[in-house]
């Protein structure tokens, strides 16, 4: 079997998109940077992602329901760093600017951004992989993607 730092340091080479998913479960609401969004349908429209275990979000994520993915821009690697450190909730959201939702923040200035209600679950080592269906799908900035690549980030 591959060993863990081999399989980081081999997948670090292939850019993945970097996205904020975010949830809002009866007024809790926590975000976290993901590298693993990926499109699975167009009909139904399918997307999925996976959040490990031990993160906040997770429990927060089955307790919603349902979740927002903000794709971000280049430019945003601050937005993408934020939400990846772990910020304690009541720090969270201080100085971070969103777009009105009804639900989940969404981040103001992303590529764009995905509404979705969980449709279901795999466990997946330590994650677990959500699939999720997208209930509605908003075009935000025009600007070149943020990725991930050699354990940074840069424009696409």
């Amino acid at each position: 079997m591959a060993e863990a730092d081999e399989l980081r340091a081999l997948l670090g080479r292939v850019p993945s998109g970097v996205a904020v998913v975010t949830v809002d479960a009866n007024g809790q609401r926590l975000g976290l940077t993901v590298g693993t969004l990926v499109g699975l349908s167009l009909d139904p429209p399918l997307v999925g992602f996976s959040v490990s275990r031990q993160a906040a979000l997770h429990e927060l994520l089955r307790d919603a329901g349902g979740c927002a993915v903000s794709l971000l821009a280049a430019g945003q690697e601050a937005l993408a760093e934020h939400f990846a450190r772990g910020v304690p909730p009541i720090g969270m959201w201080q100085e971070i600017a969103v777009e009105p939702s009804a639900g989940a923040p969404l981040l103001a200035g992303a590529l764009g951004w995905l509404e979705c209600s969980v449709r279901d679950e795999l466990a997946a080592g330590t994650h677990t992989f959500f699939v999720c269906a997208v209930e509605r799908a908003v075009v935000g900035v025009e600007a070149l993607g943020l990725v991930r690549v050699r354990g940074g980030f840069r424009p696409a």
